[in-house]
């Protein structure tokens, strides 16, 4: 059983940049798919970025490309999104996941990830 647990979120201005991170146990982290989800109030989860090991190869939505990166530290089992230029529209709960059978269309599947976090919150005021 891997546990996962985000931490970064918070209150930030238009423009303005967070850095989340997720701290995995219990697992082998580098066989998983690592993923980024977010979901704002009455909207389904969404894919916001994955990155798949080994090779750093990494994947975005598009809303958020060039604004967004996504890295991992295989030596601390941590998973991170840097989210720079903010945009009120970015407002949700953000989660962390793992995949363990990776395909383009599991990435972005939150029913086919395996484990989650229990999500932090992002607000961006305008």
């Amino acid at each position: 059983q891997v546990q996962l647990v985000e931490s970064g979120g918070g209150l930030v201005q238009a423009g303005g940049s967070l850095r989340l991170s997720c701290a995995t146990s219990g697992g082998t982290f580098s066989q998983y798919v690592m993923g980024w989800f977010r979901q704002a109030p009455g909207k389904e989860r969404e894919f916001v970025a994955a990155i798949k090991w080994p090779g750093n190869i990494r994947y975005y939505r598009d809303s958020v490309k060039g604004r967004f990166t996504v890295s991992r530290d295989n030596a601390k089992n941590t998973v991170y999104l840097q989210m720079n230029t903010l945009k009120p529209e970015d407002t949700a709960v953000y989660y962390c996941a793992a995949l363990s059978r990776w395909s383009t269309t599991a990435m972005v599947t939150p029913n086919e990830y395996d484990f989650w976090g229990q999500g932090t919150q992002v607000t961006v005021s305008s």
